[in-house]
């Protein structure tokens, strides 16, 4: 990539270093999965593998002994006056717009 910077040239050379490596461990691996699938390698294994046999045993325990002072917490209530907004409504006659549907004949 070349650019002109305070009427230099500057180029800068990057090199594929990282895609090669990825395409050789690629075709690595492909060989080594055709050589597998085709029965050329194989792993045999001769043992079955199994779990340990281990006992546990447990035993329960206790819990702790705490001596603890704590603050005790009291809830309750108590009468106190306070000013509360009163909200009245009345009846009033207002036009309210009505819409219909006729099917055009007249009564």
């Amino acid at each position: 990539m070349a650019y002109a910077n305070d009427e230099r040239v500057v180029v800068e050379r990057r090199s594929n270093t990282g895609r090669i490596l990825a395409a050789i461990v690629g075709v690595i691996l492909l060989i080594v999965l055709i050589l597998f699938a085709t029965g050329f390698w194989s792993a045999k294994v001769e043992k079955t593998g199994a779990l340990p046999d281990v006992d546990i045993s447990a035993k329960g325990g206790e819990l702790p002994k705490v001596d603890l002072d704590s603050k005790k917490v009291v809830v309750g209530a108590k009468d106190t006056s306070i000013e509360v907004p009163k909200v009245t409504t009345e009846k009033e006659k207002v036009a309210v717009p009505v819409v219909g549907v006729t099917d055009g004949k007249k009564d």
